[in-house]
């Protein structure tokens, strides 16, 4: 209830990792609100955020805090109460310019609150030494104006009242005394503290610049590996080219294989004819006009027959022709296609190491 929100941001919550004191681990999932409070009743001032029903930030502004800004971004303080560092990503750069002034006012208020406590416990205890002093000129100034009727009468109230409050003023400086013991013990446990998260603020400084060294060389082979699929995939736009051109000189080849078993069919025909030929010439005399017709056929059909012999031999040295450049070709298209998968099985492996 003595408590008032005095400036108020959003922003994404991070805490240091307690283990490796190096690396940031998100406390919340999306940008939350995060807020300065005043506590009227204990004169202190402290940073809250709430994450639903879970308080991920709850610290306490001392002097000797120290609000950090890392990035254009990005700011951190740490907390030797909560024993911890946290961290703070905002979404613009005038949001976290605004939010480190504020800790800086912040801080200075709560230093000035902390020397006003330290000057009201100096004059308490000013204060409990003068009654100790003033007691026993008070009593003599009484035992020496007063008679011995007035001494009993008057001296014990006196008394008595004197040694109560002078018994307040001890109790009152020895409790003080333990806060003034107390507070050094906890102030060189913050300075203790103050120094350890120091050493891990500047471990983390570090781990960042060495993230961002890697992330700068991870960037640089994720380039050099996309230029070396493009170019993978460019040379298996030739193979396929390749093998288009490999599928249409072997259906040339069946297209010439086929016609060359036409071509023997025809000349067994040719043979066959050629054989009945000279049993006709010997049954049939009078029809000598037709055997010469006949013979000039014949003569005719074995003119094509040796052309036809010669297309036959040209047909077939054109095809162990083609033969041995098909058979060259599909060497180097093998020799190729095992290069292609060794590279795959390379570019598999560095993706793995990697």
């Amino acid at each position: 209830m003595g408590e008032q929100p005095i400036f108020t941001t959003r922003a994404h919550v991070f805490q240091i990792d307690p283990n490796t004191k190096k690396n940031w681990v998100p406390a919340s999932k999306q940008a939350v609100t995060v807020s300065y409070f005043y506590d009227v009743t204990r004169n202190s001032y402290r940073i809250i955020s709430v994450d639903g029903a879970k308080v991920i930030i709850n610290s306490t502004i001392t002097p000797n805090m120290t609000f950090t800004k890392t990035s254009q971004k990005f700011g951190q303080w740490a907390d030797s109460r909560a024993n911890t560092v946290f961290g703070l990503g905002f979404s613009s750069e005038q949001q976290l310019t605004k939010f480190a002034e504020k800790f800086q006012e912040v801080k200075e208020a709560a230093r000035l609150a902390r020397d006003k406590s330290q000057e009201k416990i100096e004059t308490s205890s000013n204060h409990s030494q003068e009654p100790g002093c003033e007691t026993p000129s008070s009593t003599q100034a009484s035992s020496i104006n007063g008679t011995d009727d007035e001494k009993a009468s008057s001296a014990g109230p006196a008394n008595t009242h004197l040694k109560s409050e002078n018994n307040k003023l001890k109790i009152a400086l020895t409790q003080s005394a333990a806060n003034v013991k107390k507070w050094e013990i906890e102030l060189q446990t913050l300075r203790e503290s103050n120094a350890r998260l120091t050493t891990a603020l500047q471990d983390s400084a570090a781990s960042v610049e060495q993230w961002k060294r890697q992330f700068s060389l991870c960037h640089d082979e994720n380039d050099r590996l996309r230029n070396k699929i493009d170019e993978l995939e460019e040379q298996c736009s030739e193979i396929n080219r390749e093998k288009e051109k490999n599928t249409q000189l072997k259906r040339r080849i069946e297209e010439l294989e086929l016609e060359l078993r036409e071509k023997e069919t025809e000349l067994t025909d040719l043979r066959k004819q050629s054989e009945i030929i000279p049993q006709l010439m010997s049954e049939c005399e009078y029809v000598s006009e037709k055997l010469e017709a006949a013979e000039r056929d014949n003569q005719n059909l074995e003119d094509k027959v040796r052309s036809l012999k010669t297309d036959m031999e040209e047909s077939k040295y054109r095809q162990r022709h083609l033969k041995v450049e098909l058979k060259s070709f599909l060497e180097v298209l093998d020799g190729k296609i095992d290069d292609l998968h060794n590279f795959r099985r390379g570019l598999s492996k560095l993706g793995a190491d990697n």
